[in-house]
Formats: structure tokens, sequence, C-alpha cells
């Protein structure tokens, strides 16, 4: 069935957190370029990979695939930046305020 192969073209980068280096390297531009970045690493479920999630000040957030928690919480220490477990922490109402800003200027 079509629907099992969705998302997963050959010209769409995959989500299962294997492309670690592309990963890597964009969370550390992100922390570079803004400030009062935390990191907070997500759980893998049934359909995505664990997560890191870092939130700048203003709430701008950014979220990339990495193949294991362990890992996540390895490349989120090594961005010398404040490392969250989101299942004891939730998430800051920044980033919510933030999607919605986003969400009502329509980008």
């Amino acid at each position: 069935m079509a629907w099992w192969r969705r998302g997963r073209r050959g010209d769409v980068a995959p989500h299962d957190g294997s492309d670690l280096a592309s990963a890597r390297s964009h969370l550390q531009d992100f922390v570079r370029t803004r400030r009062g970045v935390e990191a907070y690493v997500e759980p893998a479920t049934n359909v995505t990979a664990t997560t890191v999630v870092l939130i700048a000040h203003d709430g701008e957030w950014t979220r990339r695939a990495l193949p294991s928690r362990p890992q996540a919480f390895d490349v989120a220490r090594g961005l010398e930046v404040p490392v969250y477990d989101v299942n004891l922490t939730g998430y800051p109402a920044r980033m919510r305020a933030w999607t919605t800003r986003q969400r009502q200027n329509g980008t």
C-alpha cells in the first residue's frame, strides 16, 4: 500500500535520526545564532525517533531526530546548553506562544 511508504521517497530525507552529522550541524547552528537556548529531549514513539528540541529565549524552536536517547542527551550536552527530559519538565510556555504567533502571522 502506498500510504506505508509515505515520506520515504528518494527526494525526502528520513526522519529516523540516521543522519546524525546533519542533525548535529543544524542544532549547533541554531545555538550559535540564538540566545538563551535550552534543549529538551523527546522520547521515541511508535511513529517518531528520539528527538532534541532546541528552544531559544523568545520561544523560537527547532527539532531534529537522533538515533537513540543516549545519543540525544550526548548531542544536547555537547551543545553546552541546559538539557531537560521533556517527560519530566514539559515544554516551556514561550514555545507555545511563539508557535501561536507564527500561525497568526501566517508563517
